[in-house]
């Protein structure tokens, strides 16, 4: 192999590299002051996730004879900012590490994604529910820079009812713990 052909190799395996785990990205907008986590907070890690958003199709409530998707779970892989998988986000929510440390979140506000077709940004509440390790102090959980996992805008009805769909999505979880 000629040593252009290695260069040209090299850059494609770092490029295909690049795109295989996810790296936090820049806020697509700043992030709204009502998803500001308490000011005896600081930030402790920055956590991006790559997964799917499940939603199942289902008889809307209130609504005789109309259908909705309905949110189910999340399920997503997490990673350092070096792109090592660390942990994974699921049902709950809970944000569970490798080192066994687990929390789970409860939705204190709320704000819509800057982007179409993204899940909202969030400012979560947190408790430790797990072993001791990286994720057991943290105390608040922003979701920001979501990219996809809405609902479908389609397909949901009486004959897809039970229908599950994974929605795919990327998000940056900025984790928090008390100073």
């Amino acid at each position: 192999m000629t040593k252009p052909s290695r260069i040209a190799s090299l850059v494609l395996v770092l490029l295909v590299g690049g795109c295989a785990t996810p790296q936090p990205s820049a806020p697509l907008a700043s992030v709204p002051d009502k998803l500001t986590p308490g000011a005896n907070e600081s930030l402790a890690m920055v956590v991006p996730a790559k997964g799917v958003q499940i939603y199942e199709c289902r008889t809307a409530k209130g609504q005789e004879g109309a259908y909705e998707w309905a949110f189910v779970a999340p399920e997503a892989d997490l990673f350092d900012l070096r792109g090592n998988r660390i942990g994974r986000h699921y049902g709950g929510p809970h944000w569970e590490a490798a080192d066994g440390s687990r929390i789970v979140g409860a939705v204190k506000e709320r704000a819509e994604a800057p982007a179409a077709g993204a899940i909202p940004w969030l400012l979560l509440g947190a408790k430790s529910v797990g072993a001791e390790g990286s994720f057991s102090k943290v105390t608040s959980i922003q979701r920001v820079n979501t990219a996809g996992g809405a609902a479908p805008g389609a397909g949901c009805s009486k004959s897809a009812a039970g229908t599950p769909a994974r929605i795919p999505y990327t998000a940056d979880y900025y984790f928090f713990a008390t100073r």
